[in-house]
């Protein structure tokens, strides 16, 4: 998934900011994101289609409370009954990303959630890395023959592979990957950027980055290594709160990246070794062998009259060794640039 090219880059990488749990159960809210994501300079905007009940059941055991993590002793159902976006909500806030220029598509958890999101007309569908696994979804998802952008976070490479057939001979033929490490925040030394060239060739298909990293850097360091999409999740403050709020960025950091990103995507351009018009312009700045004292007709050059100088107006100095013990052809003043003439 990329957008248009700008200037002397290939591929425009598309930046999606993720609202996840981050409207804090006002649509209100939402869509005040919406518009600061856009403000920021982002091109896409996701939500998440699920309900508390379509992702788990209502069941306090030791399989349902989650240990070790941000959200560590609370159960399953609850935290999703929490950061559940109202499916009511979706066309509000696909019509708010519309009007603001924007993509506005989702992750839908389930069959259900699928059906929902195509009688609006989503232009694609995100694979959670959770659901990387989940092949009946792949099935569901491929079926209606749309865009899937598919983060492969937890899943092996014999994993991703399954997802990638199980996708493509069900119907993908737009299939974007995301590298990601699913730990929230997730430690910069375990993003393993290198494995983004890697997987677009061994799949044959655009990587990105699904980034739950803190700060810009891992993400603008993956579109140098060619990733061609970049989500991250958004928040308008992560003093506001919220289930993903503490490795959500803020407007001012996603506008940084973004201004990053472009910057990058330039400065990638192409293999080669010509000097630009601003090089040509400095080699007049480069050393060159120049007359450092007066001379006389026949007096012999040596290194105290003749030297290796800026600026770049005479002889090279590759032709120092070959002047050196030759005589002047006639007066020379200081400061006057080599030339064979001379010699």
């Amino acid at each position: 998934m990329s957008t248009p090219a700008t200037g002397n880059s290939p591929l425009r990488t598309c930046i999606i900011a993720e609202v996840s749990a981050n409207h804090k159960g006002s649509v209100e809210r939402a869509e005040a994101i919406i518009r600061a994501a856009a403000e920021a300079g982002a091109d896409a905007v996701k939500l998440q289609t699920y309900t508390a009940d379509t992702m788990t059941i209502p069941c306090d055991n030791e399989y349902f409370r989650i240990k070790g993590t941000l959200w560590d002793g609370r159960t399953l159902h609850d935290l999703y009954q929490e950061a559940h976006t109202p499916w009511e909500w979706t066309p509000r806030l696909m019509a708010c990303a519309k009007d603001l220029g924007m993509d506005c598509f989702s992750t839908p958890f389930d069959a259900t959630a699928v059906d929902f999101l195509e009688k609006y007309g989503v232009s694609r569908h995100k694979i959670a890395s959770f659901e990387a696994v989940d092949i009946p979804l792949l099935k569901k998802v491929a079926g209606t023959g749309k865009p899937v952008i598919l983060s492969t976070g937890m899943a092996s490479l014999a994993e991703i592979d399954e997802a990638v057939r199980t996708l493509r001979e069900n119907g993908t033929t737009d299939l974007t990957l995301l590298k990601c490490t699913s730990a929230y925040p997730a430690p910069a030394n375990e993003a393993n950027l290198l494995t983004i060239p890697h997987m677009a060739e061994a799949f044959g298909c655009p990587v990105g980055l699904s980034d739950h990293t803190l700060g810009s850097a891992v993400a603008v360091a993956a579109v140098a290594l060619g990733a061609t999409v970049i989500e991250k999740h958004f928040t308008l403050a992560r003093a506001d709160g919220g289930p993903d709020a503490a490795f959500s960025m803020e407007p001012y950091e996603l506008k940084q990246l973004v201004h990053d990103v472009r910057t990058v995507e330039q400065a990638i351009g192409r293999v080669s070794y010509e000097l630009t018009e601003k090089q040509q312009e400095s080699t007049v700045f480069r050393r060159s062998l120049f007359v450092v004292k007066d001379m006389k007709a026949g007096e012999v050059f040596t290194p105290d009259n003749v030297r290796s100088i800026r600026p770049g107006y005479g002889m090279p100095p590759r032709y120092l060794d070959q002047i050196l013990g030759k005589a002047a052809t006639s007066a020379i003043k200081a400061g006057t640039p080599m030339s064979w003439g001379l010699v």
